[in-house]
């Protein structure tokens, strides 16, 4: 069930709405901040997935890939594949400052994560570099997180991971190139120790930016690393999405 804190600020955000209509984020229709025809055009990844990475395939268990160079998160899930409405959504998030449509996917993607059934003491979402959070002025993927702590009652640390090198686009990388580039990237504050942590981004690839977050969570001593994206850009997507 839903703490009070949660069920207080759905409600103001619901009061927003009368007020001032909203308008979907997933198809620009107005009425709803995500509207019900967009969901139901969204590809949950529900199927069988691989236990670590958690690609799709055919059989359950830890896929051959994961295997033979095994990620450093205990596991990393997304809530839907990458594509629209999901991916207008992002894109609305990343360069529009749309809180309320993080509000709104926040709110789907928490049945989600709860049937996870992952113990959480900690959501942190993935810092942004120095650079690029002068550009935006704000990280988006915190937009989401920030309502998902709430909803699922657990802690939101916004500050207890942070970037200590800046890192070039991934966008356009291979694999090992991805990996390369956000080695040693992130440092975490010693509030982590002992706890089980989520680290939360937007969208995820070969999912080397989460595993470099992990590996820092784990070196401040945090006891169990979980990684879950909004998204998922798939094999077929090939290695253009960030």
């Amino acid at each position: 069930m839903d703490n009070l804190s949660y069920t207080l600020y759905r409600s103001l955000w619901s009061a927003l709405d009368v007020l001032f209509p909203p308008v979907c984020g997933g198809c620009g229709s107005t009425g709803s901040r995500w509207c019900v025809e967009c969901q139901t055009r969204v590809q949950i990844l529900n199927g069988t997935v691989c236990d670590v990475c958690g690609l799709p395939q055919d059989v359950s268990g830890v896929c051959g890939v994961c295997k033979a160079d095994r990620p450093r998160f205990h596991a990393l899930r997304a809530w839907a594949v990458f594509e629209d409405p999901v991916r207008k959504a992002l894109h609305g998030l990343k360069y529009r400052r749309d809180v309320a449509l993080g509000d709104a996917l926040a709110a789907h993607m928490a049945h989600y994560v709860r049937e996870l059934n992952w113990d959480m003491d900690m959501i942190i979402p993935i810092p942004l570099g120095r650079q690029r959070l002068k550009e935006r002025g704000y990280n988006q993927v915190g937009m989401i997180a920030k309502p998902l702590a709430m909803a699922l009652n657990v802690q939101f640390a916004p500050n207890t991971l942070a970037r200590s090198k800046e890192t070039r686009s991934q966008v356009g990388l291979s694999k090992p190139e991805r990996r390369q580039n956000v080695r040693g990237a992130f440092q975490a504050g010693a509030e982590v120790k002992g706890r089980n942590i989520l680290v939360l981004d937007d969208v995820s690839t070969t999912g080397s930016t989460l595993s470099s977050g992990a590996e820092a969570l784990y070196a401040s001593g945090a006891k169990k690393v979980y990684a879950l994206t909004v998204a998922r850009a798939l094999p077929h997507h090939g290695l253009k999405h960030a």
